[in-house]
């Protein structure tokens, strides 16, 4: 069982439940993928090796730099002609 509790892993997220969703997530599908495991845990389930990873500080979230989404760079460049 996770050891983990929400209140303790909602910090890491910068309080936000949608962010640590989507880190648990991330993470998760690279595990699935092959990444190896960033802690020493005996449950198979990868949604729980996440979990634990970012609770104990392995996995950091990433914010996302600038404000435009991506993309957008073409449409800028199309408006300025």
């Amino acid at each position: 069982m996770l050891r983990s509790t929400v209140e303790k892993l909602l910090p890491r997220s910068n309080w936000s439940i949608y962010k640590l969703s989507r880190m648990a997530a991330t993470r998760a599908l690279e595990l699935a993928d092959g990444k190896r495991k960033l802690v020493d845990l005996t449950t198979d389930k990868l949604t729980s090796i996440a979990l634990q990873e970012i609770a104990e500080g392995k996995i950091e979230l990433k914010e996302a730099v600038g404000n435009a989404p991506a993309g957008n760079e073409k449409a800028e460049e199309e408006t300025e002609e």
